[in-house]
């Protein structure tokens, strides 16, 4: 679809110039922050980060002179920097809820502090784009619901995961194709080099000798015996933001995990349309309309999947799902099942088209109707001892914390906590390995806007009428 004339005929801002504010100055910020300045409609009229040196030198890098920056230690200077056209950068990301903005972009990866921005700027009047899933999947549906009351969007992000995947099934669903699974690939591909018997992920390459003989799978309708095999190889096949990312999927589209824990095999792309179909036609699923993930495997001189997103979806009929075969799109043997696949994601680069829709448009990137279908939550995988604190990591982990995607419940002292709600708390008592961590294990912040927004959304959404 070409979405120019929408943009042109619908827009709700004509020719004018949205103000936009970015929080984080990071490697999500510093792509979008780059490509804004090539696009009309839009300017960075405010970047917060911690350390604003850091966002200072990531305007400059953008093309900015120095005396279009502003570097700001209170709000009225902040203010009246805006006011004179200039990009502010402070350190305070409530102050933006104060600025002339139109948007925020959010970027930071801090579930409290970005819960707390969108909750400021929603209330402010202003559109929210987050990109910080940590946030997102414990209180979206309650952000959604109140930008609604206030006549704004809040929108996940194009450039990432959850919202591309998103398009592609709003995509698929408004063609009259039904979704039989959406998913994404895992950030790394799994390449097999025949030549060494080797295979590369995560930055490690492992001798694997004999591999070669599972990696193309003798039987399309049979999958138990090679997806076992190739499981053996020691990597990670799910990471705590693979689960965070399809849990919000599900929460947008309402396609629910087959399992907690993902199926997540390790696969060849042209083999998705065979594995993500029911296992009574010889795939892997339990029932149609799933969500999951999958790990590329690929030879080094194959095209990479990773970090893209897909839909296999049910052609119309056999006959066109051969024709679709016929085409070089994957399919199923039997033609029935059909892959439909975006293999790259732009990061910061694309993030301005939720940006735009937002302000253009007035809608998200995400789904119109965005409810707590599931939860991401912490299993422990050794003892947790009372005092230990719980903190992220590297690559958004918790330490101490495994993940599993679960139906949403409402907050209570035996309910399972959310992952990232847990995020910062004390363990009151005692959690021996491979239990679920539960609310009433720690001290979990009552007086914080994730908390706080959580409960809203705990009543709103499962509250008897």
């Amino acid at each position: 679809m070409n979405l120019e004339p929408i943009f042109h005929r619908f827009s709700l801002a004509g020719a004018s110039v949205a103000g936009v504010g970015l929080v984080g100055a990071g490697e999500f910020g510093a792509t979008f922050v780059a490509q804004i300045h090539r696009m009309s409609g839009l300017r960075v009229m405010a970047l917060c980060d911690q350390q604003p040196d850091k966002a200072v030198a990531l305007a400059l890098q953008s093309g900015l002179e120095p005396s279009q920056v502003y570097l700001a230690h209170d709000l009225p200077g902040a203010q009246a920097a805006a006011a004179r056209g200039q990009c502010v950068v402070v350190d305070r990301a409530e102050w933006l809820a104060q600025l002339p903005l139109e948007a925020v972009l959010e970027a930071t990866g801090d579930p409290q502090g970005a819960a707390a921005t969108a909750l400021t700027c929603i209330e402010a009047g202003k559109h929210v784009v987050l990109a910080t899933k940590e946030a997102e999947i414990v209180v979206g549906p309650e952000l959604a619901r109140r930008a609604h009351q206030r006549g704004v969007v809040i929108s996940p992000v194009d450039g990432d995961q959850p919202s591309l995947l998103i398009g592609l099934v709003a995509w698929a669903r408004l063609l009259g194709l039904p979704v039989v699974a959406a998913g994404k690939s895992s950030e790394s591909d799994f390449v097999w080099n025949p030549q060494t018997e080797e295979v590369t992920a995560w930055g490690r390459t492992l001798s694997v000798p004999g591999f070669g003989k599972h990696f193309v799978a003798p039987n399309l309708d049979d999958w138990g015996s090679t997806l076992t095999a190739r499981a053996n190889i020691p990597f990670d096949l799910t990471t705590v933001p693979d689960l965070c990312e399809m849990g919000i999927v599900a929460n947008h589209t309402g396609l629910r995990p087959d399992c907690g824990t993902l199926h997540a095999p390790l696969a060849r792309t042209v083999e998705l349309p065979s594995l993500f179909r029911p296992r009574q036609e010889g795939g892997i699923l339990d029932a149609p309309g799933r969500v999951d993930m999958f790990n590329c495997l690929r030879r080094p001189d194959e095209l990479s999947f990773a970090g893209g997103v897909f839909v296999v979806i049910e052609a119309p009929d056999e006959a066109t799902g051969r024709l679709f075969a016929a085409k070089g799109m994957p399919t199923c043997p039997q033609g029935r099942y059909v892959l439909i696949h975006n293999p790259v994601h732009l990061l910061g680069a694309e993030a301005a088209m939720s940006i735009l829709s937002a302000v253009k448009l007035g809608t998200s990137t995400g789904s119109r109707d965005v409810r707590p279908v599931v939860d991401l939550i912490g299993v422990t995988d050794r003892d947790l001892a009372v005092g230990e604190v719980l903190t992220i990591g590297t690559r958004h982990v918790i330490p101490g914390l495994s993940h599993r995607l679960e139906p949403a419940r409402p907050l209570a002292p035996d309910a399972p906590v959310p992952y990232y709600l847990s995020a910062g708390a004390r363990v009151v008592r005692p959690v021996p390995q491979g239990q679920i961590l539960r609310c009433g294990d720690i001290n979990l912040d009552t007086r914080s806007a994730l908390y706080t927004l959580r409960q809203s959304q705990d009543h709103h959404f499962f509250s008897s009428p």
